[in-house]
């Protein structure tokens, strides 16, 4: 009695290996996560296995996104490695405008993407989905109009 005790307690002890894909993952309760950054705009980035289904600050992603040019930066990485019916995507972004959201949400799921499966970096980092856009806004200097754009320069 005592060795099987034994023998239930060093299969309790040892820790199963997480699924190598979503299809290996019980019941898809496997989660991917990444950030994304763009201008000022934050994304936080989870997917999970579903239809496709994609939704941003908890509205419907059709809603949120008011025009099919920034709809198609945000599906470009799914598209690219042809996942783009896999995944459901909940996600949260703060800060900036609409096109800087955008770009924070591609970044976010293309680093999501990586999580799920490495071997697409080769393929997501040569289209650029992996290289975080750095220009930021760029500051009104004091004494002029803006932050390139200066005062008519009078001679006399």
């Amino acid at each position: 009695m005592a060795e099987v005790t034994e023998q239930q307690q060093e299969q309790q002890q040892q820790p199963e290996a997480p699924p190598a894909t979503l299809a290996e993952a019980p019941g898809g309760m496997r989660q991917f996560y990444g950030t994304g950054r763009r201008k000022t705009s934050v994304a936080r980035v989870y997917l999970n296995a579903g239809g496709g289904q994609i939704r941003i600050n908890g509205r419907p992603f059709d809603h949120y996104f008011p025009t099919q040019s920034l709809r198609n930066v945000v599906r470009e990485p799914l598209e690219a490695v042809e996942l783009a019916g896999k995944f459901d995507i909940r996600a949260s972004v703060q800060g900036g405008g609409l096109t800087g959201q955008a770009g924070s949400l591609r970044l976010g799921i293309a680093r999501a993407l990586l999580e799920y499966d490495l071997d697409l970096r080769k393929k997501l980092k040569k289209l650029g989905f992996l290289t975080r856009d750095a220009r930021i806004h760029e500051r009104k200097k004091y004494g002029q109009k803006g932050a390139r754009k200066r005062f008519q320069f009078s001679k006399r």
